[in-house]
């Protein structure tokens, strides 16, 4: 990245800091509706962290790590946060059977009390007989003088129980980061090697050396490997090989920049082709099933390719035109030989083992990230991949995603993420408009937490505004193909999605780079996804 000068730097990383923390004193100081203190704090450290994304004033994984930090030391049981503002708690008194006086405090105002059980708080509804400004008489069969009800039933561990900080320290080990790390290893020891080389020599042949048709050469590879495995192990595998691509073009080439973004994009619109290619697709699958609607493996195809064909097709063209090449043809060494050396050998054998693995995961049921320890033990056992390829692995980009990970765990565990969803009336848009902002605010949400979480709290939304009949005209399986695929165009920022953050550490990408590409290719997925709703998928249904 191009430095400007330090009066720049100084203040746009000013400005940044300066947004950032006004988002975050804001969000804990206004009264939000519906909204727990844990949610506004949350909402804080959202708003905090959603500006240093975007703006960088310091390095994104960075941010990442401060977004855990603030989570263990605002939200954690363990947390000075926790520690120090532990909810006062009190014993009903016993007026006669099944009555009891309490603190007025204590009630809420829905007519239940916050009772202390295995050390969390849970709610139970009390029968109100009488209330005065300092007491309130209850009849309730579960309360006894041993009791121990919150003094304050609004404290904000009264209605949140803080999690061990373990929860959050754990994304920086969550089965996604092991998945990404398999594949880090598995691309250290192809470079080692000089696979990418040879796979380069294969693969780009039928394509020739023109930058343009290398580019959708390497998308489409890119997008058919997607649609039946992990769209993370698709990009780690496709980065390896794209790297050298990079090379060939000059330095300063901004066709450098387009295919770098070119692998991540392809994968993540790959994902969307089958039912296997990404979670969400999968969510929506299971959550039609219990509607009674099954829709086939193919049939799912045949509704999703011609979509992801034509934004293949468009992020290509879009790309040519914002990293144009300044080459004709670029110079591409198509020949070689691979090695056949004994840690050559092991390395072919046990990639080739793990990407059949993950391709036939539908078989055999072993989930990516546990198949992804497999190169990272081998490789590393066998010396393939050694101490000096383990330490210039890109630890920074999974200290990246952790940090998104964690802000998901975090905003499902305060409620926040099914306040943001809930903000918005769905019975006065009408069936058309309901559809319309349930696609907007899947790819919004997905931008900034995982598309899977996104998609998990947003279904169940869909399916039950679809079939309470609010939204006549309007079969399930068109809302349910709307939600998944809109959550699969979130590619904004570098946490938006796991590729985004495996083309982020080439070190050839910048952020807004990044967001301006993801913001029209997603803004486009969004018309062309309700345009397919409202013209082919609801005709069918």
């Amino acid at each position: 990245m191009a430095v400007r000068g330090p009066g720049v730097m100084n203040k746009k990383t000013l400005i940044a800091l300066v947004l950032a923390v006004a988002g975050f004193v804001t969000a804990l100081l206004l009264p939000v509706a519906d909204l727990s203190t844990a949610g506004q704090i949350t909402l804080g450290i959202f708003l905090f962290a959603a500006v240093f994304w975007v703006l960088e004033p310091i390095p994104i994984y960075a941010t990442s790590l401060i977004v855990i930090l603030l989570q263990v030391l605002l939200l954690s049981a363990q947390g000075p946060l926790a520690q120090y503002t532990v909810p006062e708690t009190v014993q009903p008194v016993r007026v006669e059977a099944q009555l009891w006086e309490i603190p007025a405090t204590a009630l809420t105002e829905d007519g239940s009390v916050r009772v202390k059980r295995n050390d969390r708080f849970q709610s139970v509804e009390v029968a109100v007989e009488d209330t005065t400004a300092d007491a309130a008489v209850v009849r309730s069969a579960d309360l006894d003088e041993d009791t121990a009800l919150a003094r304050r039933a609004g404290h904000w561990q009264a209605e949140f129980a803080p999690p061990s900080y373990t929860v959050f320290l754990n994304t920086l080990a969550n089965p996604i980061i092991i998945l990404f790390l398999g594949g880090f290893v598995m691309a250290a020891g192809a470079s080692k090697y000089k696979v990418d080389r040879n796979l380069i020599r294969i693969i780009l042949r039928p394509f020739g050396t023109r930058p343009a048709s290398v580019m959708i050469g390497m998308m489409a590879i890119t997008a058919l490997l997607s649609a039946f495995m992990s769209n993370t192990a698709t990009t780690a595998m496709m980065m390896a090989v794209v790297l050298p691509i990079i090379s060939a073009a000059p330095e300063g080439d901004r066709f450098r920049i387009g295919v770098a973004l070119c692998i991540p994009f392809a994968a993540n619109l790959g994902g969307i082709a089958t039912p296997i290619g990404t979670p969400p697709n999968a969510i929506a699958l299971g959550a039609l099933s219990q509607q009674g609607v099954s829709i086939p493996f193919t049939t799912w195809m045949g509704l999703t390719v011609p979509l992801v064909a034509l934004m293949l097709v468009f992020t290509w063209f879009l790309l040519l035109k914002v990293f144009p090449s300044r080459e004709q043809n670029l110079a591409l060494e198509l020949k070689g030989t691979f090695e056949t050396s004994p840690k050559a050998w092991a390395l072919y054998i046990v990639a080739g083992a793990t990407i059949l693995l993950w391709v036939t995961e539908a078989l055999h049921g072993l989930s990516s990230s546990l198949v992804a320890l497999i190169p990272v033990a081998l490789l590393t056992a066998f010396q393939v991949v050694e101490k000096k390829e383990v330490r210039n692995l890109p630890w920074e980009v999974l200290w990246l995603m952790a940090g998104g990970l964690a802000l998901g765990v975090a905003m499902r565990e305060t409620g926040l993420a099914e306040w943001m969803v809930g903000m918005v009336p769905w019975g006065a848009l009408g069936a058309a408009g309901a559809l319309a902002v349930f696609g907007i605010v899947a790819i919004v949400l997905s931008n900034f937490i995982s598309n899977t979480v996104a998609a998990t709290l947003l279904m169940p939304l869909v399916m039950s505004f679809v079939a309470s009949g609010m939204a006549e005209g309007f079969a399930l399986t068109t809302a349910a193909l709307t939600v998944a695929v809109g959550t699969s165009l979130a590619m904004a920022l570098p946490v938006s999605t796991p590729p985004n953050a495996i083309a982020v550490s080439t070190g050839l990408i910048r952020t807004p780079d990044m967001v301006k590409m993801g913001i029209v290719i997603g803004t486009v997925g969004y018309g062309a996804v309700l345009a397919m709703a409202f013209l082919f998928w609801n005709l069918i249904f």
